[in-house]
């Protein structure tokens, strides 16, 4: 049996809304239509969802703060919108937290394919069930998309958490950036370049790397990145 994916829909323009959310549960998905942000954290408090839908311009609040907040409170996935198709939109709403970015106007298709693929990254399937892997003082663990260093916990998106899984498997390997965009986008789910070095910068922030003097993930100039293994390589438990 097929679990259906709940999407909330945070969205100031209800006519786009209406016809986002319509769209979605015409193909199997339940959607449910905030129309702002304070209504939006109700409806996280009170219901479980897999993908939120966030307009990054909403009437009573910043969206790219209603981002950070809801990262700061759920793991799950977010996927920013605006009108705005500059990099920069983009890279904002990537540090606040957002899983993947969709600038209006989209189709429809391409939203479907985009609520579906984060949906899978964060049900695991970004990397293969069950596994865990350890690197130094850096432990993975694949089915719950969960990542400790020193025995504590690290909160990621399920995109970090691909893009940390794919350094760990060539732990003190240099890795491209064009080698971890393959690794990392999905089928039917486009990352763009600038991706990679913005979650990277989230990851050692959360990871407390120092980017000046990485200990875990350093960059190779003009070549990549690698995770530091402090020489015995990735270990599969």
């Amino acid at each position: 049996m097929t679990v259906q994916l709940r999407v909330l829909i945070v969205e100031g323009d209800q006519p786009l809304a209406l016809q986002t959310s319509r769209y979605l549960v015409h193909h199997g998905l339940a959607a449910h239509w905030c129309g702002d942000g304070q209504s939006a954290m109700s409806a996280l408090r009170d219901q479980t969802w897999d993908v939120v839908l966030l307009d990054l311009t909403l009437p009573d609040s910043d969206g790219l703060a209603v981002c950070q907040r809801i990262r700061l409170r759920w793991h799950l996935p977010i996927i920013a919108v605006s009108r705005a198709c500059a990099d920069a939109e983009k890279v904002a709403a990537l540090e606040a937290g957002a899983d993947d970015h969709l600038t209006i106007p989209f189709s429809f298709p391409e939203l479907l394919a985009r609520v579906r693929a984060v949906a899978r990254r964060a049900r695991g399937n970004v990397v293969p069930a069950g596994q865990t892997v350890q690197v130094g003082p850096l432990l993975l663990e694949a089915a719950a998309l969960r990542v400790t260093l020193d025995a504590r916990p690290v909160a990621v998106t399920s995109y970090e958490f691909a893009l940390l899984w794919a350094l760990a498997q060539a732990a003190g390997k240099v890795i491209t950036r064009d080698r971890l965009l393959e690794l990392t986008r999905d089928n039917s789910d486009e990352v763009f370049d600038r991706s990679i070095d913005v979650n990277i910068s989230r990851l050692r922030q959360k990871l407390g790397d120092d980017p000046r003097q990485p200990r875990l993930i350093k960059t190779v100039r003009g070549e990549g990145y690698l995770l530091a293994d402090e020489g015995r390589g990735p270990r599969k438990l």
